[in-house]
């Protein structure tokens, strides 16, 4: 397996498979790099260098006490694009890696990127604030903590039903998909996990929205259950200039795995667009 070492010590690992233009890939919570298995292997056999990790404390990487914070998110990331030397990248962020990949280019700039594609993200901040009226309240991310300290493998269980819509009438559940939710989430530090429920909440992107200046494709289902639309994509596609926005009607949180065949072929088009 392969690994790259931060600052701080932390052993991060990372899949780089293919070759071509590279593709980085940013996972949402509580996952693990294999979420974008489908992206990767399309990609990877339509030409391409398919690149991705697992978040600090999540996965194969180390299980961290301190630093899960969505800054070193972004530094990790560039530790690895930097170890690697990476160019001309296409940046894809699922959910908390949309805000990871967003973080990373606020902090870290685009010389390593080439174009963005932001997939059910958080940005630019979920919680409900002053300022942020149409955001989710704090009791919501409450809630999910209180799942995680309280019995979190029942609750990645149960979580599975919104994250991909098994909740809606009709619809057609893998158990399988659901297993490999759990089996993801249950390999990830409960430390870790508790501690990126603030980050990926709390965290505003406004600031560094602004900052893209790249291509970029914002994606979401509107029915995403787990990250609204209206509070996330719909205000991100205004704060990117130049930003695409691709709406996946009655879609979910989940539609890069139940729905691959969809994303797959707009993610190439965007890439080579």
């Amino acid at each position: 397996m392969s690994f790259v070492k931060t600052e701080d010590g932390t052993n991060i690992f990372y899949k780089d498979w293919g070759s071509g233009q590279p593709v980085v890939f940013s996972h949402g919570w509580p996952l693990c790099s294999d979420a974008w298995d489908a992206q990767m292997l399309f990609l990877g056999t339509n030409g391409y260098r398919v690149i991705a990790h697992d978040r600090r404390g999540h996965g194969r990487s180390d299980q961290t006490w301190d630093g899960n914070h969505m800054d070193t998110y972004a530094d990790d990331l560039a530790a690895l694009l930097d170890h690697l030397n990476i160019k001309d990248a296409v940046m894809v962020g699922h959910s908390t890696g949309g805000g990871e990949v967003t973080r990373y280019i606020g902090r870290h700039g685009t010389r390593r990127v080439a174009k963005a594609v932001l997939l059910g993200a958080v940005p630019p901040i979920m919680l409900k604030t002053d300022d942020n009226p149409d955001g989710l309240p704090m009791n919501v991310f409450d809630g999910i903590r209180d799942g995680v300290t309280k019995d979190r493998s029942q609750f990645f269980k149960d979580l599975t039903l919104p994250f991909y819509g098994y909740n809606r009438p009709g619809a057609k559940i893998s158990e399988g998909v659901r297993e490999e939710f759990w089996r993801q989430g249950m390999i990830a530090g409960v430390k870790p996990v508790y501690d990126c429920i603030q980050q990926f909440s709390e965290t505003d992107f406004t600031e560094d929205l602004k900052k893209f200046g790249v291509p970029t494709l914002i994606a979401h289902g509107d029915d995403d259950q787990i990250v609204p639309i209206g509070a996330s994509a719909m205000k991100s596609a205004k704060l990117v200039k130049g930003a695409t926005l691709k709406v996946y009607p009655g879609l979910s949180h989940g539609l890069a795995q139940i729905n691959a065949e969809d994303f797959n072929k707009d993610l190439l088009a965007f890439i080579k667009g």
